[in-house]
């Protein structure tokens, strides 16, 4: 088996590798609004003293990750959402000087930047978190923003080819002691070298969310961490797809491949008032422009039908296209329980209000993933 193969129980001990079956992370707190389109009252506001507070909570509870979402342009209407984010290796860099446990992610695009500079910025960020970090790979990029960057829009084929010599080359540089040459499609590499190696062993974990077939092929072959964009109303297809997935991973790969979903939490004391906290913030108080604007720039507008759009707009009003998780404490959990028991392993949560959300997530739900089995008291937080 080779280095880059190798069990979770022989790489590098890390948070996302640990035995709870509901793993957590907290997500799109790098952003202006987090992963809410909305104008409510209490919603994210962009500020370093707050996320260092929110990455302080998430590390005293035990949360395995930290995860940003990555954009370098807003998409209009009235709040301009993910106009104002912090980029993701600096972030990541900050809030790694600033935790003990929780794995720091940041969220690269791949055409963005050049691969020797990605994987010395990653083993960098590494060292200041003496092993906790981990590289969200995407493989593309939304069109609003390909004019800042001045490169042409990859096809879709054309785009994972890319990414996946981005991440050979990187992946090189974390492993190979000495010179290397590489000579692709798009990449030429002369007398490659990097020192020092990630603290990691065999290299810091990789995330990925393709959806298509090519995407989840290179999933399958790269990423220790499988997003899936879950949506409720085909729930119970998740449980073949995950084996699927899985099976692919392994078969082919000879690798094992966690599965994680996100999910946008409305937690209040009774179902009615999270559905109607919910409507308020989406219905009442959501930016349908800067949505609207968000979908177009994904081919969404034309590609579905119009309740399937409409459906899909409301939860990334809601939550960044997110899972709805939204109702009780216990019912949220026992939500939890369903998916885990389909095959997810993990969930990035966003919430409207991340700080005093997070919080209630903390004194009010994981005591219950705890009592139901499905996480182990956290020893060691700050």
């Amino acid at each position: 088996m080779a280095a880059s193969e190798l069990e979770p129980a022989q790489r590098t001990p890390c948070a996302l590798f640990n035995a709870n079956r509901v793993k957590l992370a907290v997500f799109g707190f790098n952003c202006d609004y987090g992963c809410t389109i909305t104008t409510a009252e209490g919603r994210w506001a962009l500020d370093w003293p707050a996320t260092l507070r929110v990455a302080a909570l998430a590390d005293a509870a035990g949360i395995e990750a930290l995860v940003p979402i990555a954009r370098w342009r807003g998409f209009g209407g009235e709040t301009n959402f993910a106009d104002a984010t912090f980029e993701t290796f600096t972030w990541a860099a900050g809030l790694a000087a600033a935790t003990r446990h929780t794995m720091v992610f940041c969220t690269s695009h791949v055409p963005t930047i050049h691969p020797i500079v990605a994987a010395k910025q990653a083993t960098t960020i590494d060292y200041i978190s003496n092993g906790r970090f981990g590289i969200n790979v995407v493989c593309g990029r939304p069109g609003l923003e390909l004019g800042m960057f001045g490169t042409p829009m990859l096809d879709h084929e054309t785009a994972y080819a890319y990414a996946e010599e981005w991440l050979q080359i990187v992946r090189q540089l974390w492993t190979v002691d000495g010179e290397f040459d590489y000579d692709g499609q798009f990449f030429h590499i002369q007398r490659g070298f990097q020192q020092p190696k990630p603290i990691q062993r065999p290299y810091p974990p990789i995330m990925n969310a393709g959806s298509s077939p090519t995407g989840r092929r290179y999933a399958a072959r790269y990423a220790d961490m499988a997003f899936i964009n879950a949506r409720r109303e085909n729930r119970e297809d998740y449980r073949a797809d995950i084996a699927n997935l899985r099976r692919m991973a392994h078969e082919e790969f000879g690798r094992p491949l966690q599965v994680w979903a996100h999910g946008y939490v409305v937690c209040r004391p009774t179902e009615r008032e999270a559905r109607d906290y919910l409507h308020y913030y989406v219905r009442e108080r959501g930016d349908w422009v800067a949505v609207d604007n968000l979908t177009a720039s994904m081919g969404l507008n034309e590609r579905l039908p119009p309740e399937r759009l409409a459906s899909m707009q409301f939860d990334f009003v809601a939550g960044w296209g997110g899972y709805p998780l939204v109702g009780t404490a216990e019912q949220i959990v026992d939500e939890l329980a369903i998916m885990a028991d389909l095959g997810f392993d993990g969930w990035m949560l966003s919430w409207v209000d991340y700080e005093a959300e997070l919080r209630q997530w903390i004194d009010e739900i994981m005591p219950l993933l705890e009592q139901d089995g499905l996480r182990q008291p956290f020893v060691g937080g700050a």
